[in-house]
């Protein structure tokens, strides 16, 4: 039996990759013991037990980034931190360890040096991490999710997706899609999302263009997100949600999206071919902007400021693109032509490289 240990966390951007090729993982050899290392902070405190996987987890430890008292500490809680995470290898008799970034997956690349065993990095960003750019130091076997990831030893494998994308057929899930959100099926809809917490000037924006967007013949499929700001506009065939579970029925109906610029979402949808309206946080190390950079350069998405995305931006820009349905299927076709599904396929061929 082979015992792999899985280590990252904190946002979604590194727990969803983590387990989709912990599930690809199981797929392929039944009897796999895969064990998963984490904070009890980040999100994968939550998602990993709900997923079947067992967590174990250290302490959070942020990398110092100014000389205060949390830089004098950190040599020691460092060595610490390795030391129990490379007790856990020898414990559990770890074969290889896998990372995916985050606060958990520094000390165990440590430790995995450490005890010598195999080591193999996913950098989901398209501007790497602190962490995975220390790790990157000890292996040779780093899969990147975008081509030109600045990181020693980058193979491109894509971004590893949750089986309901990897799999999902838009054309066949449509009408589930149609009936779950009330939608027509005869309009053409737009799909607007800022992430699970929203973002307000996508929701700001969108909510004060309703009657021009839903003029074009289109339909406003708007999730709005944890911030829950706006109201319900009133508009015919605008259809504004706090919350959506069913995120993939959400992408099987899009003919166009506007979306921030994050690494599973830009995955997502240039895997599934949607044309899709990019705008940055601008809060950060710009790594979103990154993100987004291939497919836009592919001609499959378009790149705007977050500052910039304002009613008249709408107007002369994201209305023309609604109106103009060769458009949209060319951006669909180059999008989809730079788009990776099998993400976590190639992952699992790079950890088996490994070992």
């Amino acid at each position: 039996m082979t015992t792999y240990l899985l280590a990252g966390g904190g946002t979604a951007g590194h727990v969803n990759p983590l387990l989709a090729v912990a599930d690809r993982l199981r797929d392929r050899q039944a009897d796999a013991n895969v064990l998963v290392l984490g904070t009890r902070e980040g999100l994968e405190a939550r998602l990993v037990p709900e997923r079947g996987y067992e967590l174990l987890t250290i302490p959070k430890l942020p990398f110092p980034r100014r000389p205060n008292g949390a830089a004098m500490r950190f040599p020691a809680q460092w060595r610490r931190a390795v030391a129990l995470v490379r007790g856990m290898i020898v414990d559990r008799e770890v074969d290889a360890v896998i990372g995916f970034g985050g606060y958990a997956s520094a000390p165990a690349y440590r430790a995995a040096k450490r005890a010598g065993i195999p080591l193999v990095i996913h950098e989901a960003n398209a501007k790497p991490g602190m962490a995975n750019k220390l790790g990157s130091r000890y292996t040779s076997y780093v899969g990147v999710a975008f081509e030109g990831t600045p990181i020693r030893h980058a193979r491109f494998v894509g971004m590893p997706l949750r089986r309901e994308i990897e799999t999902l057929d838009r054309a066949t899930a449509r009408t589930d899609a149609l009936e779950l959100f009330g939608l027509e099926p005869g309009m053409p809809t737009l799909l607007a999302t800022g992430g699970s917490l929203g973002a307000r000037s996508i929701n700001r924006t969108l909510i004060a263009s309703a009657q021009r967007l839903t003029a074009t013949g289109f339909q406003v499929l708007h999730v709005q997100g944890g911030r829950r700001e706006f109201t319900d506009p009133g508009v015919a065939h605008y259809h504004l949600l706090d919350y959506c579970d069913r995120m993939d029925l959400a992408l099987a109906v899009a003919d166009l999206a506007v979306a921030r610029a994050g690494a599973a979402t830009v995955s997502e949808q240039s895997a599934l071919g949607i044309p899709s309206v990019y705008v940055p946080y601008p809060v950060g190390n710009g790594e979103q902007r990154f993100n987004a950079a291939g497919v836009v350069r592919a001609g499959g998405g378009i790149l705007v400021e977050d500052s910039a995305f304002v009613p008249s931006w709408l107007e002369e820009n994201l209305i023309p693109l609604m109106l103009e349905p060769e458009r949209r299927d060319s951006m669909a076709r180059a999008a989809a032509g730079i788009g990776v599904l099998d993400g976590a396929d190639q992952m699992v061929e790079l950890i088996h490289s490994a070992m």
